[in-house]
């Protein structure tokens, strides 16, 4: 699944095959996310972790920022 642009946010939903996955997923992503300074809404229920990107400081729009946090997030 590819991310969904809403025009105020980037979407979408990474699928793992159990929670732990899912959890170990996060982790890695978190020391990404920390590096750039720049933090996603999310969400985990069991293997599923929903991400919501939007750039606050540019009024919640889409950004560069977001779009490349989302490649990273991608790469992982």
């Amino acid at each position: 699944m590819s991310w969904i642009n809403t025009g105020n946010n980037l979407k979408k939903t990474f699928t793992f095959k159990d929670f732990p996955e899912a959890l170990a997923w996060m982790v890695k992503a978190a020391f990404i996310i920390e590096k750039m300074n720049h933090h996603p809404e999310w969400t985990n229920v069991y293997n599923k972790i929903h991400v919501s990107l939007s750039t606050h400081d540019a009024g919640n729009t889409v950004t560069d920022k977001d779009h490349k946090l989302a490649e990273e997030l991608d790469k992982l």
